[in-house]
């Protein structure tokens, strides 16, 4: 695969201690005006000084993200249509509407336009290669929300901003997919009602190690890993 590290994969189970002073980090709470719930938006920044602590420079800003939902919502119907045209053909009664939905999506779609896609996808990936330039490390939110009841199939609005589909309110984690850079997900704390928040690190292409690293000296500091979420006593 072009995109797998060339290292063996023991150069990530060695030990992740390391000194992070001038290390320069992007803070983003939206990535540019995405819906967030003010919650998240509370928490995460509670914890922003961590960072400044373990030595990084920490400052607001955000990467050129534009097109990242249009090219994620083609490439993942195009997708579906592949893996699930036949289930549609021959299983469709047994499949979930938004499942339907999605592979449908796919089904009306030609190649010219994701092709378009892809190439939307070059041009924004040669953005974050600028981003990079200036910047080791994003930190961002995991989810526009905090966890929700299992009844409730996926939020309907987030902030005030009604959701189109029923993936909008996971895009904090699929804009930074089709960036195609490596990412990992930190407990950061906890709302009011005691549910999990994560914190979001992305790393430089390649980077996986960095972005463990990271992880770990944020985790290391923080601790919110060991302590079991109130609403799960």
């Amino acid at each position: 695969s072009p995109l797998a590290l060339q290292e063996p994969g023991s150069v990530l189970a060695g030990p992740l201690d390391r000194v992070f002073r001038g290390t320069r980090v992007a803070w983003s709470r939206d990535l540019g005006g995405a819906p967030v719930d003010p919650v998240i938006t509370s928490v995460l920044d509670a914890q922003r000084g961590v960072l400044a602590d373990l030595g990084c420079v920490v400052e607001d800003s955000e990467p050129d993200l534009s097109d990242a939902d249009e090219i994620f919502k083609t490439l993942r119907a195009w997708l579906h249509a592949h893996a699930r045209e036949r289930h549609l053909r021959e299983h469709r009664d047994l499949l979930k509407e938004t499942v339907i939905w999605n592979a449908e999506q796919g089904l009306k779609l030609n190649g010219l336009a994701v092709t378009r896609a892809e190439e939307k996808r070059t041009r924004l990936y040669a953005r974050m290669a600028e981003f990079w330039e200036r910047y080791d490390f994003l930190a961002l939110p995991v989810t526009s929300v905090p966890p929700f009841s299992a009844d409730e199939e996926y939020p309907a609005e987030v902030n005030g901003v009604e959701m189109e589909t029923y993936i909008d309110w996971m895009w904090p984690c699929y804009w930074i997919t089709v960036t195609g850079t490596p990412a990992i997900s930190v407990p950061c704390g906890f709302t009011p009602d005691g549910l999990p928040v994560g914190l979001q690190l992305v790393g430089r292409p390649r980077d996986d190690l960095g972005v463990l690293q990271l992880a770990h000296a944020f985790e290391s500091a923080t601790g919110f890993w060991k302590q079991r979420p109130a609403v799960a006593a």
